[in-house]
């Protein structure tokens, strides 16, 4: 994860629709990494996680994290089909609000990512320091 601390100066005005669709795909990103997680959380012999009973309400929050991230995807999705192209956004100060360099990049430059932020082809070993 890389933190910016420049400003970034989208076009003034956007269509309001394509910025939600922006968001929708952020929320599914932050699904999938969470989803990432469970499988190692499932597999630790972690000698401090003595109580099964606990390993499972920490994995089932897990899981309800992921099902709202996208549960909240969908929302924005759905209403988003109602919204007029016309109707424009300056979102100049939201965009400087986000601290995480590739989200602003995402969220701000007009274009929808394809992928995810942590494909799986990147090495385990693979990290970057912020």
């Amino acid at each position: 994860m890389q933190t910016e601390h420049q400003s970034y100066m989208p076009h003034a005005e956007e269509s309001l629709p394509e910025v939600l669709m922006r968001i929708v795909t952020e929320l599914h990103d932050v699904a999938y990494l969470i989803e990432r997680i469970e499988p190692q959380l499932w597999n630790s012999h972690d000698a401090s996680a003595t109580d099964p009973a606990d390993k499972l309400m920490v994995l089932q929050g897990v899981d309800l994290a992921v099902q709202k991230t996208r549960g909240l995807a969908e929302f924005i999705d759905t209403i988003t089909a109602s919204i007029p192209d016309t109707c424009l956004v300056d979102i100049s100060t939201a965009v400087n609000l986000v601290k995480l360099a590739d989200m602003k990049k995402a969220l701000g430059s007009g274009l929808l990512r394809h992928g995810h932020s942590q494909p799986l082809t990147k090495a385990s070993g693979d990290f970057e320091v912020f």
